[in-house]
């Protein structure tokens, strides 16, 4: 199991502390200081079973810059979306969890998390 955090961010740290207390098994990966890839981003898109828009943090000052509330949310425009998310990595929702069984979670409640430790 990975979990892809940001330590600013107090969701990353109570997903930390609770996997920590049930004493899973797992890497952090830092993702705003080891940026995804545009593959791995498909890749956990998949995984997720969402689309690029459902994991992009409109609010940031980067999505406004780039004026994503008025890009179309299609298929003709999702590898426009996923390479934003690659050049901008601070837009991806955190923290998020790939599970071992090939699947992932958005993991920001408790019940997420532990949803990807029951996988």
């Amino acid at each position: 199991m990975e979990i892809w955090i940001n330590p600013a961010c107090s969701k990353c740290r109570s997903a930390l502390t609770l996997l920590d207390a049930e004493g899973a098994d797992y890497t952090v990966r830092r993702y705003l200081e080891d940026v995804p890839s545009p593959g791995e981003i498909r890749e956990v898109l998949e995984r997720l079973g969402l689309e690029p828009w459902d994991i992009t943090r409109t609010q940031e000052a980067a999505a406004k810059e780039l004026g994503l509330k008025d890009w179309p949310k299609d298929a003709a425009n999702r590898e426009r979306w996923v390479e934003a998310l690659a050049a901008h990595p601070k837009l991806i929702q955190r923290p998020i969890i790939t599970a071992d069984d090939g699947t992932a979670v958005v993991a920001r409640s408790e019940e997420a998390v532990r949803d990807a430790l029951s996988r």
